[in-house]
């Protein structure tokens, strides 16, 4: 009985432990979702024939399009709405040509990038080929 018992509480210890997500695979979730909506942005600044540039803080994340003269924040559109990340999380974004912002144009072609998200010691890495395919690394 009491090994049956013992049996019974790792079994639900680990259970327990698999099902909440650490850190790291709350911030991989989190870098998945903004790799699709980096997908979306790119090809709306294509359709809309104006820049969309990916504004981003601890809070979280925005997608604003250059339009009479300045950055606007994309209205109506539930897709690239403004999010909040589901905790207070640090980016970095890395560029093969240097520039300290990521804005997609027209142009299929773009600089390839990387973004770094950090959270709680956890870092996730997502890359983009300037191409349009946007992935999450290991």
């Amino acid at each position: 009985m009491l090994v049956t018992l013992v049996v019974i509480g790792i079994a639900v210890s680990v259970v327990v432990v698999s099902a909440w997500p650490g850190p790291r695979q709350g911030l991989r979730d989190e870098a998945e979702r903004l790799a699709l909506l980096l997908s979306l942005a790119r090809e709306e600044a294509q359709v809309r024939g104006a820049p969309v540039r990916l504004s981003a803080d601890a809070g979280g994340y925005r997608f604003l399009v250059f339009s009479e003269r300045q950055w606007r924040p994309l209205r109506n559109d539930a897709e690239l709405r403004e999010r909040a990340w589901t905790a207070p999380t640090t980016w970095q974004l890395r560029r093969a040509d240097g520039r300290p912002d990521l804005v997609f144009g027209r142009d299929p072609v773009d600089s390839p990038f990387e973004i770094t998200l950090m959270r709680g010691g956890a870092s996730v890495r997502l890359a983009g080929n300037g191409l349009g395919r946007f992935e999450v690394l290991p």
